[in-house]
């Protein structure tokens, strides 16, 4: 599943800000999908108080949701905790971990923002346009934006606006609990994002690829 180099990853903060920043210009926010037969779920761990990042990737069969195959890949961590830049932290070792991958898949959810991000290009969008795949943000916090509640029930939604913008879905995944953020990653427009995401929950808060990396991530899982 190798790539072309997108850029270096060894920056200052004040230069991955800037690189944010033009980077921002190539997401797509329109679809641009294959049929969909994959999925991959993605997040990220720390081991040794930080100083190891644990990029899990969990690639499921479409429709069913079943397993297909898992990756862990474990690396020195690159770069300190800087609130709006956690894709410069996250997103070389998720690279590793796809690069095992014997099943490319045709989407991609990640545990993090997509372009719900002050300079619109969260985790999401940042391995979007490496992978060149369709990718979409689901986040348990809110970034960016402001927002109404959600309606009480299970697929509830309400807008994410950051200015005159909207960013993404204030969305209520499970009754009774806090609601997830969801966000365009690369080649997804917000309503497929929605579908999609509504489409894999299952019983708990997460839809199923982002809660299997969840646990792989953080070593509940195998």
């Amino acid at each position: 599943m190798t790539s072309p180099p997108l850029h270096d990853w060894n920056l200052a903060p004040q230069q991955a800000i800037a690189l944010q920043k033009r980077l921002a210009g190539r997401v797509e926010r329109e679809d641009r999908l294959a049929s969909v037969r994959h999925i991959a779920g993605v997040d990220i761990g720390f081991e040794q108080g930080g100083e190891i990042t644990r990029a899990a990737v969990v690639v499921l069969g479409w429709p069913g949701l079943a397993v297909v195959e898992q990756s862990v890949h474990r690396e020195p961590t690159r770069m300190p905790y800087v609130p709006g830049l956690l894709s410069f932290r996250e997103v070389p070792a998720t690279l590793a971990a796809f690069e095992t991958l014997a099943v490319r898949p045709e989407l991609v959810m990640v545990d993090g923002q997509g372009i719900a991000h002050p300079r619109r290009l969260g985790v999401a969008s940042h391995l979007g346009l490496w992978l060149d795949l369709p990718t979409i943000g689901v986040a348990k916090s809110r970034l960016c934006g402001r927002h109404a509640e959600p309606g009480p029930e299970r697929g509830d939604w309400t807008p994410l606006v950051d200015g005159d913008e909207t960013i993404g879905a204030v969305l209520r995944s499970r009754r009774g609990v806090k609601p997830v953020y969801v966000s365009p990653g690369h080649r997804v427009s917000l309503a497929t994002s929605l579908d999609w995401v509504v489409c894999c929950l299952g019983r708990t808060k997460l839809p199923e690829p982002t809660r299997l990396a969840d646990r792989l991530a953080s070593r509940r899982g195998k």
